[in-house]
């Protein structure tokens, strides 16, 4: 296929790729306002109709009143607040529908159109198959929270969504730059794609702890910066066995996880920089390999704001923020190392 006829195509993908951040952004949304289990039902298709009147909005308010966070969190809610929560998560499962129908309607017109070979239909399918599965894994999660002993969902369970969604979204993106960037893959390679990929591992494995901060609300087991509670390694920590269920499940150990990956990430990224300055580069690729020096700087700022804000009322705001910059970050390094692998 020539570039031109792959044009049309990498637009979709990246206006898909856009759908899908909004989406995450959605997630965090949905999540620090406390709506993701507002809606107690899964229904694929008929899901996309609210309640249409007020004995529809009773039920549901009603149904919502048998799990533990109505009774533990918001038993003092009235219809219009249970309205105000249930908005975010029917918003949030309707932009997933969305996402599925422009994906799906371009895909049959390219696929009639003959525009694309087998390979992409293959690739693209798949990029269905991980947009099916990340709706499964969302209502899994939501699940997870729906009974009369758990206030919120599993946090193990919300990471997996989370970062099912950066991969899709990575995929996505992939697959965009594939169509549209290989004509301008730089002449001299920088040599760095081991570091960049080390880089995006241990970005990913920080993404994973990111929500497991969110889903236990780690922040408050130490809201200070630079030390922990005074400390820089608790005492708790330091006399604890480093167990899985420890690390992924004590409040001071996953936010000590993430606090250290943020210094190494920060570290690494200094080091693909100044790797990178004493090459030869074109201006486009000089431009894009500041991008993660820059973005990792405005991350670990606005992490530190949202730990210190945790417990007054910009926290959302900060974490949110937090949030978007750690996608873009992510987005930023994969496109660094699409460039800089060699042309497919």
């Amino acid at each position: 296929m020539k570039g031109n006829t792959n044009k049309p195509i990498a637009i979709w993908l990246y206006f898909g790729a856009f759908t899908i951040f909004l989406q995450i952004i959605l997630g965090g949304i949905t999540r620090l306002s406390g709506s993701g289990l507002s809606i107690t039902e899964w229904k694929p298709l008929m899901g996309f109709l609210p309640p249409l009147n007020e004995n529809d909005w009773q039920l549901s308010f009603d149904k919502y009143k048998q799990i533990a966070q109505f009774h533990v969190v918001n038993a003092h809610f009235s219809l219009e607040d249970y309205k105000s929560i249930y908005f975010w998560e029917w918003f949030h499962r309707n932009w997933a529908r969305f996402i599925g129908l422009g994906f799906i309607f371009p895909f049959f017109y390219f696929a009639i159109k003959r525009k694309m070979n087998f390979k992409l239909r293959a690739q693209i399918f798949v990029l269905f198959l991980l947009g099916l599965l990340q709706a499964v894994i969302g209502w899994l999660m939501v699940q997870s929270g729906l009974n009369d002993t758990d206030i919120s969902v599993s946090h193990i369970r919300l990471a997996i969504h989370f970062v099912a969604a950066v991969i899709l979204l990575c995929y996505t993106l992939w697959l965009a730059f594939t169509l549209s960037l290989n004509h301008i893959k730089m002449r001299h390679r920088l040599r760095f794609s081991k570091l960049n990929i080390a880089i995006l591992a241990v970005l990913f494995m920080q993404l994973i702890y990111g929500a497991f901060m969110a889903g236990t609300h780690a922040a408050l087991a130490a809201p200070t910066w630079p030390d922990m509670n005074g400390f820089v390694i608790p005492t708790e920590l330091q006399n604890h066995p480093n167990t899985l269920s420890y690390l992924t499940g004590n409040l001071l150990a996953i936010q000590f996880i993430h606090r250290s990956l943020a210094y190494v990430i920060c570290l690494l990224v200094l080091v693909l920089y100044l790797r990178s300055v004493s090459w030869k580069i074109n201006s486009l690729l000089s431009y894009i390999r500041l991008f993660p020096l820059l973005l990792v700087g405005i991350q670990v700022i606005s992490g530190i704001m949202a730990l210190l804000k945790s417990i007054g009322p910009h926290y959302s705001a900060f974490a949110l923020f937090h949030q978007f910059t750690g996608i873009l970050l992510t987005v930023s390094l994969l496109l660094l190392l699409f460039l800089n692998l060699k042309k497919n």
